[in-house]
């Protein structure tokens, strides 16, 4: 396929949401290249998490320079997410991806997905005030194991939607570790994302769901787009952008579904 200047300013759009709100590329990218450009959704999923090993290789680098990285996390969500991630891959193996099975499959999870996205922006402090409580006193010991079976599930929601482990995985991490700073949260989150990410893109590439055509449009597009929307997002509240976020997520979401 030759280069479609369409895909880059795509990229170039979501990179400057991705700067102003901090939520990964996964949850606006996917959906954009199913709905608005017809790419299978395989394809979709594939090729935007080759997409996100890149930007959050990138990210990680920074984090990890700053000392936001908590190894111990990353290490424990990844014993849960890359043993699943391996596993969902198979599946899709199996039953043929890409292809008209597991077509339905994969827009069904990511509109659910990106439905559950949306509800975690949107209300995050009134589920962390709700939780709270609830896992005051937690031993590290099952903490650990929470965080084990939340990489788990990332692993499997990730493989199938390329959607999860932003939002959805800070939420949860943000319950479990209260005590935690937020860049440090924010930071293992996205040096998990880097093996999630690229094992799974990998996985999607050697069953045939990748375009590297298309990859290479969203990079020359997403680099600017990130860079102008870090600038931004230093200047719009949050209060503004969540609730815009989270509705045009909600939207999307419920579109994919029905």
């Amino acid at each position: 396929m030759d280069y479609n200047p369409f895909y880059s300013l795509a990229g170039f759009f979501v990179g400057i949401l991705v700067g102003l709100t901090g939520v990964g590329g996964g949850s606006l990218m996917t959906p954009l290249l199913v709905l608005l450009f017809n790419f299978h959704p395989a394809t979709a999923v594939g090729t935007d998490l080759l997409y996100a090993s890149v930007t959050k290789t990138v990210g990680t680098v920074v984090h990890g320079r700053r000392g936001t990285v908590d190894w111990q996390i990353v290490r424990r969500l990844a014993s849960g997410s890359v043993p699943a991630t391996i596993l969902t891959l198979l599946v899709l193996a199996y039953e043929g991806t890409p292809g008209p099975k597991t077509a339905g499959v994969i827009t069904a999870v990511l509109g659910a997905a990106l439905v559950a996205t949306a509800f975690a922006i949107l209300f995050r402090p009134r589920i962390l005030a709700w939780a709270g409580p609830r896992l005051e006193g937690i031993s590290n010991r099952d903490t650990m194991r929470w965080t084990v079976l939340l990489g788990v599930a990332l692993g499997v929601l990730v493989s199938i939607s390329s959607v999860g482990a932003g939002a959805l995985g800070v939420t949860a991490l943000l319950i479990l570790y209260p005590t935690a700073p937020i860049n440090r949260i924010a930071g293992s989150d996205i040096a998990h994302a880097v093996p999630l990410t690229l094992i799974a893109g990998l996985g999607h590439w050697y069953i045939g769901s990748v375009n590297f055509s298309l990859l290479g449009s969203l990079l020359i597009g997403s680099i600017p787009g990130v860079i102008l929307g870090s600038m931004l997002g230093s200047r719009a509240p949050d209060w503004v952008l969540r609730p815009v976020l989270a509705l045009v997520l909600l939207i999307v979401g419920v579109k994919l579904l029905t």
